[in-house]
C-alpha cells in the first residue's frame, strides 16, 4: 500500500474536521474567504510580512518558495492596495506554489479564477499594491488572528482556513480522521431508516 504524503492526507480531510481536532484555537478569521469555491488547499506555509499597502516582499516569496508552499501573507488588513494581480498569481502558480492566504485584498479575480489559482483573501480592489520596499520574508507573522510560522501546515477550503503548526500536524491529522469516521458512524446510526431511525438517535442524545 502506498502510504499517503501528508498533504494528501490533509487534502482528504474537510477543515471542520480539522477545526475540531484542534479545539479551534488556530482556525484563521472567518472573513478571510476563498474567491471561488472549490479552491481547497493543503500544504507548507512560506510567510510574508508587508508593510500597508506594500506589495514587493510578495514577489521575493515567490523566487524562495518551494513546489507546494502557500504563501501566507500578513498585509495588515489592508483593503485598499492589492497585494497581487494575475500576473503575480501566474509567476506563483508557474514555480509551483500551491495558493495564497492573505490578510488583505488581491485584484483580476476574473483572471485569479480563470488560470485556477487558489486565493484566500478580505476580498478585491481594483488599486494595485506600492513596491517602494520593505517587507519580509520568513519571519513569524499574524494572520487573521492566527501565528503563522514558515513551516507550519495551512488547510483552506469552503469553509475555511486553518494553521496547524508543524509539530502537531500528525496528531491533528490522526484526530481529524478518527472524527470524520465517528461521523460517519453516526450518520449511518441516525439516517439510515428515515423517521424512525432519527427519532432513535435523538432519544439517545436528548435528556
Amino acid at each position: 500500500m502506498t502510504l499517503k504524503t501528508v498533504e494528501q492526507r490533509l487534502l482528504a480531510l474537510p477543515t471542520t474536521a480539522i477545526s475540531d481536532s484542534t479545539g479551534g484555537h488556530t482556525n484563521v478569521a472567518a472573513n478571510i474567504r476563498p474567491l471561488a469555491d472549490h479552491f481547497k488547499i493543503a500544504g507548507r506555509a512560506l510567510t510574508v510580512r508587508l508593510p500597508d499597502g506594500e506589495n514587493g516582499a510578495v514577489l521575493e516569496a515567490i523566487s524562495q518558495a518551494s513546489k507546494g508552499d502557500i504563501l501566507v501573507i500578513d498585509a495588515k488588513g489592508n483593503t485598499n492596495r492589492a497585494v497581487a494581480g494575475d500576473f503575480v498569481m501566474q509567476l506563483a502558480q508557474g514555480v509551483g506554489v500551491q495558493g495564497f492566504v492573505v490578510d488583505g485584498v488581491i485584484r483580476d479575480l476574473a483572471a485569479a479564477r480563470t488560470i485556477d489559482f487558489p486565493v484566500f483573501s478580505l476580498g478585491t480592489t481594483v488599486a494595485a499594491g506600492s513596491k517602494n520596499g520593505g517587507g519580509t520574508v520568513d519571519v513569524p507573522i499574524a494572520v487573521g488572528g492566527v501565528v503563522v510560522q514558515s513551516g507550519d501546515y495551512v488547510i483552506g477550503d469552503i469553509d475555511g482556513v486553518i494553521i496547524v503548526p508543524q509539530a502537531d500536524i500528525e496528531k491533528v491529522m490522526e484526530a481529524a480522521e478518527l472524527k470524520v469516521q465517528k461521523d460517519a458512524a453516526r450518520e449511518k446510526e441516525a439516517l439510515h431508516n428515515g423517521e424512525e431511525s432519527i427519532r432513535a438517535y435523538l432519544a439517545k442524545v436528548v435528556k
